[in-house]
């Protein structure tokens, strides 16, 4: 079996964890771009359930978030984040059943030790989980 590599910055990283801590104790949420499988942009998108156990990205905002990625940029998804406030940083039977971007890896970030956020990647396809190796760039 192949390992997928989840390639991100530090300043990405930097990013979803100030994100997270910021809409605490509500679940944070985003998508990252890549230009040629390099991630190059970060869109922070506003979680309309504000809720502490789920996420939903406001609809208006993913309709324009997506045609910038797509349309005006020709880049492509290449990873939704968000964070888990009080669970481990591992996708729950419903991040598994609304997992709709096959191609994209999905960051979760644990806050259930605030000080010390744990960040994992994975890729989900056809309901199976398989935790992707990270690498942070400087």
């Amino acid at each position: 079996m192949t390992i997928s590599v989840l390639t991100i910055p530090q300043s990405f990283v930097d990013e979803i964890t100030q994100h997270s801590l910021e809409d605490y104790p509500n679940e944070a949420c985003g998508i990252i771009a890549a230009e040629s499988g390099k991630p190059c942009n970060l869109y922070r998108m506003r979680n309309v359930e504000a809720s502490p156990y789920r996420y939903s990205m406001d609809p208006k905002e993913l309709y324009l978030t997506y045609k910038d990625i797509e349309q005006d940029h020709n880049w492509e998804v290449y990873a939704i984040y968000h964070s888990h406030t009080h669970s481990e940083a591992y996708p729950s039977a419903t991040d598994v059943r609304l997992a709709t971007w096959p191609e994209a890896f999905y960051i979760l970030i644990s806050l259930k030790d605030k000080k010390n956020p744990v960040l994992r990647g994975f890729k989900i396809l056809d309901s199976k989980i398989e935790e992707a190796e990270i690498v942070i760039e400087e």
